[in-house]
């Protein structure tokens, strides 16, 4: 039987058919009306693929807002500023606390009319590429500053006499209001800046790849992926930095300061004790922007920052430290994989005739160009941006704490924006009149309520997919950053676990390699100190501040991720082997079994129970 007559066979569930976990009823109320599949037409016609990669857990209510903003701005570039001609933008929904996406395609009849447009437009952004870029950095850097100045403050008992003087009639009340909404303001404005140049880049990735796929039809991806893939990325330079940092402390003498790197004074003090005060500077210096740096993706206000939680960056100096003073070399092998990826540029350069080799030349420059954006930009924004806008959260939270609406500052993510936005007028107003505001009786009480249904809803692993796929995944974007194929569509659809009777997962080949070793199963940043030397780490994403590990382990295996996913593009760097997209390896393997990872096949085997 084909897979076209499987697939017609078999469907995924439909929304309404799934279970609310017990204790998760009235969910619904917690999110915003127009996430909801009740309230959108036609929701059982769509094909919906839960976009665990980038929302893997459950959404407080405030959180929310990463997803809205980032998946409407992403739309916003494909149909209304470029107009690219096959794909419109994502819709996207939440159902029981997860992000479910289908993708918009542009109907065949209007594909033709968008192209002269769309060249015009594209063309403009890769004939000043480097010109608008620099333009780019400008922008996003000075929207951090903005938002890095705003404040918010508890209202004092009276308003200072000097604004009485000046006349300025108003008060930290009118400063509340109008920071938050900045914030909010702010935070959009970047995230469209997000989009600018993204799609372009994985566009120019995309002609180049179909280009190769033409002229070589037997090309593995991974060898074109390495011939566009940039070395010197940004994204790489937080963990540069430490690797740097613990090289000096070896060259410095300073290796014993770092025997408990949890107590951050405590470890500095000691630094600066044995002489290290230069290693302190250079410690200070790379500080900003770099350890804007986050252990997840930043898509959540419980994700940990190195500039918050110094004890993270420190703990990976030391390991760093460690490594050094065992003789292994730490720093990625930039000059090989440069030669590496040269040697295959002229393997299959020399291949063509001259004709095919100019148009080789020049796909393959502007996606060498364009492409590194694509990383880049993860830090400036999910990272930087993202972690100055939950610090802003936070300090406008402790204003309500003081204030006694809730006990703790995570309790604001309990709330939608639009709530927070009352609960600030709520406190302004009991301050003004000089009677007590109803946060303080209302919302404790309903904080407990929702943190309840956010912990049962948690309890249950997101479906993967609703409703019936199309006959083919064809969607490039789809295939190549989630790595959802019609093979993974077919392994959700047969209900299999990855792991048949012969205890073979299956994924995307994402990095080339071969090894065998025991597995560490990794369900979040927050265990990534258990990671041992030699393992292969097994989760069900990675992120790009878990760089650290990478040089410590012998390959690394993923549910979610395609071609040009985080984990696939830092297993090339490091030269390991990766299969990504799996579905379920992280559910199926168990840490301590040893196992087979063939980076060249996509395939891994579980060799021991």
């Amino acid at each position: 039987m084909t897979i076209e007559q499987q697939r017609s066979m078999k469907s995924f569930p439909k929304p309404s058919e799934l279970t609310v976990p017990e204790g998760a009823e009235g969910w619904e109320e917690l999110y915003p009306y127009n996430l909801a599949f009740s309230n959108s037409p036609d929701v059982d016609d769509k094909f919906w693929f839960c976009d665990s990669q980038h929302w893997p857990t459950v959404f407080k209510p405030f959180e929310t807002i990463g997803g809205e903003f980032a998946v409407k701005c992403l739309g916003q570039y494909n149909t209304r500023h470029l107009l690219i001609p096959p794909a419109n933008g994502i819709e996207f929904k939440i159902h029981l606390g997860y992000l479910y996406m289908s993708p918009v395609g542009v109907p065949e009849d209007q594909m033709a009319d968008r192209v002269p447009e769309f060249e015009r437009r594209a063309g403009h952004y890769f004939q000043n590429w480097d010109t608008l870029l620099e333009s780019w950095y400008e922008k996003v850097q000075g929207t951090i500053r903005e938002m890095e100045e705003l404040e918010f403050r508890t209202l004092p008992d009276a308003v200072p006499f000097d604004d009485i003087v000046q006349g300025v009639a108003m008060d930290g009340s009118q400063e509340l209001l109008d920071n938050y909404d900045k914030l909010i303001s702010l935070l959009y404005r970047n995230w469209q800046y997000h989009f600018e140049f993204l799609n372009l880049g994985y566009l120019a990735y995309l002609d180049f790849f179909g280009f190769c796929k033409q002229v070589f039809p037997s090309i593995p991806d991974q060898a074109i992926a390495k011939m566009v893939q940039g070395v010197d990325m940004e994204l790489f330079r937080p963990d540069d930095e430490l690797k740097k940092l613990a090289i000096k402390a070896v060259e410095d003498g300073l290796q014993s300061a770092f025997g408990n790197t949890d107590d951050v004074e405590g470890t500095l003090r000691a630094v600066r004790e044995a002489g290290g005060e230069s290693w302190i500077a250079q410690y200070e210096a790379a500080q900003d922007p770099w350890f804007n740096f986050t252990t997840g993706n930043g898509f959540y206000g419980h994700d940990k920052y190195w500039k918050d939680h110094q004890e993270i960056p420190l703990g990976f100096i030391a390991d760093y430290i460690r490594r050094v003073d065992e003789g292994q070399e730490i720093m990625r092998p930039v000059e090989e994989l440069m030669a590496e990826k040269e040697r295959v540029v002229a393997e299959y350069r020399d291949l063509l005739d001259d004709e095919a080799r100019e148009q080789f030349d020049a796909k393959r420059g502007l996606a060498a160009t364009a492409y590194p954006y694509v990383e880049n930009h993860n830090f400036y924004i999910e990272h930087w941006t993202m972690g100055v806008f939950w610090r802003k959260v936070r300090e406008l939270s402790a204003v309500f704490v003081e204030a006694g609406f809730w006990h703790d500052v995570g309790d604001l993510l309990y709330l939608n924006r639009n709530e927070v936005r009352d609960a600030i007028f709520d406190l302004v107003t009991g301050w003004a009149v000089g009677a007590p505001g109803a946060g303080p009786t209302y919302w404790p009480t309903e904080i407990e309520r929702r943190r309840a249904i956010i912990d049962a809803l948690s309890t249950q692993r997101p479906q993967p997919a609703l409703n019936t796929p199309p006959e083919h995944i064809t969607e490039p974007f789809t295939m190549m950053l989630y790595g959802i194929t019609d093979e993974q569509v077919q392994q959700w659809l047969d209900g299999s676990d990855g792991g048949g009777e012969d205890g073979v997962i299956t994924g995307m080949a994402a990095s080339s390699g071969d090894v065998e070793g025991i597995a560490r199963v990794v369900h979040s940043a927050d265990q990534l100190g258990e990671v041992q030397e030699g393992e292969i780490l097994v989760a069900t994403i990675t992120a790009p501040s878990w760089g650290p590990v990478f040089g410590k382990i012998r390959a690394t295996v993923t549910d979610i991720g395609g071609m040009m996913s985080h984990a696939a593009i830092v297993c090339r760097e490091y030269k390991l082997p990766a299969v990504t997209g799996t579905g379920t390896a992280s559910t199926t393997i168990r840490t301590g079994q040893r196992i087979r990872v063939n980076g060249n096949t996509g395939r891994v085997e579980i060799l021991e129970d």
